[in-house]
């Protein structure tokens, strides 16, 4: 990796002074029992591609062209970041190397709240005035994300709301309850009140009819812990579904990703194939991820496309982007693009965390590759199944301990709350 340098120091282009809108909770929220911070990603712009073309700060200094630019503009891929903490003025320089929108989940919030300082003022504020612990939370989130989304909001108007997001998630303990994640992705949608937010609903079964029934009511959704192509089907389904459902003459502004996880399959099915440990096996580790993801991909051009498609265009629908998510390597002994370079396609997102997005900027090449050997991803899925691996099974697993991650997460969080509450003797248990 090269010396990792800061991009740039630029004033604050927008005011970020403009006090949060409030909302009571819903009961959705309430009688539940409970039970690194952001880092300033330093970029290396030394193996930047060259261009003709030179970009400006608001302060006047100019941007140097990443390979993230190249990716958006040359292959049609959002880069997008995932994480989120304050101050959100740290995502500037990410915005100037070509970052298009943010991503957010529990975790992200348990290790920014619970290690940063930089959240007591309002917490405090939030006890004193008579918030309870989950309440203030949600309020110190919805803060954080309406301050991303005004730093994104020219990208959101100058794509006609195709990219410039900003993605919160539903409470992790909603996932097995249908209507409760309705309700709290339409609370979430009113409280945060900006155009370009993403509502997170995770792909769980119960979930799939809540994702219909909350894009038909005009609120667009980032649909999260994709594991398995069937359950992605499923997902694709339910945005059509809710498309339809809507009763809107414009679908122009009811959009949605859905994220693909792509690093954890390997993780698993990689412990499998050491167990099989045939030579055969052995050779498939570190393949299965990225072949589930090609699949997806070749599924998602055949299912928006047709007669059924084409009468939703009419409308004015746009397609709901696979987004590749868990794109950080987790075996050392594994490219560290590993996770990003194969999946690059048009009409596509990559959301990227530290260590993905600083690999990739760094010595990451572009061009097409999601689709550029199709029957090569075909044939390790198929061996991979000859072998005894269920791909069902797999992202089954992967979900249960994707939400029960985020559950701990969740509730971890909470009682570090309530316990900064109690040492500052702001609540009384």
């Amino acid at each position: 990796m090269a010396t990792i340098s800061k991009l740039s120091n630029p004033s604050p282009a927008v005011s970020l002074s403009a006090p949060s809108r409030s909302s009571s909770l819903p009961k959705v929220f309430l009688g539940l029992s409970t039970k690194t911070s952001f880092s300033k990603v330093r970029l290396s712009l030394k193996n930047t591609q060259p261009s003709s073309r030179t970009s400006l700060v608001g302060n006047g200094s100019p941007i140097k062209r990443t390979t993230l630019h190249d990716l958006y503009e040359r292959e049609g891929q959002s880069p997008w970041y995932d994480n989120l903490c304050r101050p959100v003025t740290d995502l500037i320089p990410l915005i100037e190397s070509g970052v298009r929108g943010v991503t957010s989940n529990p975790a992200i919030f348990q290790k920014a709240i619970s290690s940063s300082n930089a959240y007591n003022d309002q917490f405090r504020e939030l006890v004193q005035s008579g918030k309870d612990i989950e309440t203030a939370y949600w309020e110190l989130v919805v803060k954080d994300i309406q301050d991303a989304c005004k730093l994104f909001e020219s990208i959101y108007d100058q794509t006609d709301g195709g990219d410039g997001y900003v993605s919160v998630e539903v409470s992790p303990r909603l996932a097995d309850d249908t209507q409760g994640t309705v309700e709290a992705a339409k609370w979430l949608h009113k409280v945060v009140d900006r155009s370009n937010v993403y509502i997170k609903i995770p792909a769980t079964a119960p979930c799939i009819p809540s994702i219909k029934e909350v894009i038909s009511l005009g609120i667009s959704v980032n649909v999260t812990l994709i594991f398995s192509l069937t359950r992605y089907e499923a997902v694709i389904d339910a945005y059509l579904d809710g498309l339809e459902a809507s009763g809107l003459s414009d679908l122009s502004r009811v959009t949605s990703v859905a994220s693909f996880f792509v690093s954890r399959v390997d993780t698993l099915i990689d412990k499998m194939l050491e167990k099989i440990g045939t030579p055969e096996a052995l050779d498939l580790r570190g393949k299965a991820a990225v072949a589930q993801a090609a699949l997806a991909y070749k599924l998602y051009q055949k299912k928006f496309s047709g007669p059924r498609w084409e009468a939703l265009v009419k409308k004015g629908a746009k397609k709901q982007r696979l987004l590749w998510a868990s794109t950080s390597v987790k075996n050392p002994a594994y490219s560290d693009t590993l996770y990003v370079a194969p999946l690059i396609g048009p009409d596509t997102v990559s959301t990227m965390p530290d260590q993905a997005l600083q690999a990739f900027v760094d010595h990451g090449s572009v061009a097409r590759t999601i689709d550029s050997n199709v029957s090569e991803a075909e044939g390790i899925y198929n061996a991979l199944e000859k072998l005894g691996i269920d791909w069902g099974s797999v992202g089954n697993q992967l979900e249960v301990e994707g939400v029960d991650s985020f559950k701990k997460s969740f509730d971890s969080l909470l009682d570090t709350l309530q316990e900064k509450a109690n040492s500052l003797k702001l609540v009384s248990l």
